[in-house]
């Protein structure tokens, strides 16, 4: 089986006929139905969309064989998935996130990094996650001035580390700021 991309995740119940709030990650939140029966994670699970509509924040969805509002609280939480040959094609110089996943990281200088773990969004922007050759963890705002070259033919991507983030300098205003304790 193809690589899994996860397109949506089932949220609370919406009334009481079996809908459900969904969120989708796609451009066209309304893609999530043209792609056929979704997956669970494990892909053992079928979830076909039998009606979609528009909400605030999200969509409204109802899954055929859920008609009720205890059976729509039980998929509270379930992330849907499709395989990776379903995604449409990708113009010059896009790609898909999930393609960055194991990717080499390297400097500019052409040093190896580590590889890609992961794409992450808490809310104010994407972050790549790079599992190093040694050390932590590195976390980076994925932007083009860190990020400034993806090479999916080449299996890589550039970093150009950010320098020490500036601070606000002590300030002999601030009692104790600046001291040892």
């Amino acid at each position: 089986m193809s690589a899994l991309i996860c397109v949506a995740r089932i949220g609370a119940a919406h009334g009481v006929r079996g809908a459900v709030k969904l969120w989708t990650f796609t451009e066209d939140p309304f893609a999530v139905k043209r792609y056929g029966p979704l997956l669970s994670k494990d892909g053992r699970r079928q979830f076909e969309l039998a009606q979609v509509r528009e909400a605030k924040d999200h969509l409204v969805a109802t899954f055929k064989g859920v008609t009720t509002r205890d059976e729509a609280e039980r998929l509270n939480g379930i992330e849907l998935y499709i395989a990776r040959e379903k995604l449409p094609a990708t113009d010059e110089g896009e790609y898909y996130h999930a393609d960055l996943i194991g990717l080499a990281a390297v400097t500019t200088n052409g040093d190896a990094l580590g590889r890609v773990l992961a794409i992450h969004n808490f809310g104010a922007g994407d972050i790549i996650e790079i599992a190093p050759l040694k050390g932590a963890t590195m976390l980076l705002p994925f932007s083009n001035a860190v990020v400034p070259e993806v090479d999916i033919a080449g299996g890589r991507v550039v970093i150009e580390l950010p320098g020490e983030i500036e601070g606000d300098a002590p300030s002999a205003s601030r009692p104790g700021e600046g001291r040892d304790p």
